[in-house]
């Protein structure tokens, strides 16, 4: 008898200290979903196929938390943040640190803009003071609004490219408005050799860089690139996780899923073949 009533009280103590962790493990969440931002027709980062590498990173944070995952779709960045103020969504699965319209998480992964040419082309280039770069013949792919843009504009090759640029936005008009570009679209151009380079945010470009026919090379950007005056332009960048601002408790939530599940959201990333850098 006595033995029996001894092993139930352990057994309702360990009931008890289990709780008690799990209680202090994480925070507890208002919501019964995690609600993810994220972009309709984006790959690689995202689709409302699911197919994109963020919207497996979605599912391990959801996982982790114990939450089913739901979507809220957007097609237009620019209003983002009018929609996370109006509660459509929680939770943006890769954003810059420096995002002011949302409560950032700690760095889960760091990587860097990548040149890609063809590999029987033999172009050695990996900074941005390559003689190439400036030959008004040598053209260069990149996506508009981005350090690629800002460089050109520095070696004086953006007026040489504009058309390019016209060509990728589908010769529309950008001023207040999202235009898409597929970044497949500038690899496919180094593959075809309209152009004999592009640099992509790695992110981006390793899906396409992989799955091409023609064998590409795809290296990291020296982080040295500066403009005229001196000033800085980097080329590597931490990536966080941004959380809507009337949500905060999710902030450490996810924090806690990046400290306890970081080695699996890095295993989707090597996957797809990003190369990553020593967060910092």
């Amino acid at each position: 008898m006595f033995p029996e009533v001894k092993k139930s009280n352990l057994t309702w103590l360990s009931l008890c200290l289990s709780v008690t962790l799990s209680v202090f493990a994480l925070p507890t969440l208002a919501a019964n979903t995690l609600n993810i931002c994220a972009g309709k027709s984006e790959l690689p980062f995202s689709n409302d196929q699911k197919q994109g590498f963020e919207n497996k990173i979605a599912t391990v944070i959801g996982k982790a938390l114990n939450l089913p995952v739901t979507y809220f779709w957007w097609t237009n960045p620019l209003t983002l943040q009018k929609d996370m103020e109006e509660g459509k969504c929680d939770v943006l699965i890769g954003t810059d640190p420096n995002d002011t319209r949302v409560l950032v998480t700690k760095p889960y992964y760091r990587s860097g803009y990548v040149f890609i040419t063809r590999q029987d082309r033999e172009i050695d280039v990996t900074a941005w003071d390559h003689p190439y770069l400036k030959e008004k013949n040598f053209r260069i792919g990149v996506m508009p609004d981005s350090p690629g843009k800002n460089m050109l504009l520095q070696i004086n090759r953006f007026d040489d490219m504009f058309d390019y640029f016209t060509e990728i936005q589908n010769f529309q008009s950008t001023r207040n408005r999202y235009i898409h570009v597929e970044p497949s679209r500038l690899v496919n151009d180094v593959a075809s050799m309209h152009l004999h380079m592009a640099m992509l945010w790695a992110p981006e470009a390793a899906r396409y860089v992989r799955a091409s026919d023609v064998p590409l090379k795809m290296v990291m950007v020296d982080d040295t690139a500066q403009k005229t005056n001196g000033e800085k332009i980097p080329m590597h960048y931490n990536v966080v996780m941004g959380v809507n601002k009337q949500r905060p408790e999710l902030l450490e939530a996810l924090n806690r899923v990046i400290d306890a599940n970081g080695a699996e959201i890095t295993a989707i990333l090597k996957d797809e073949g990003i190369p990553l850098l020593p967060v910092n």
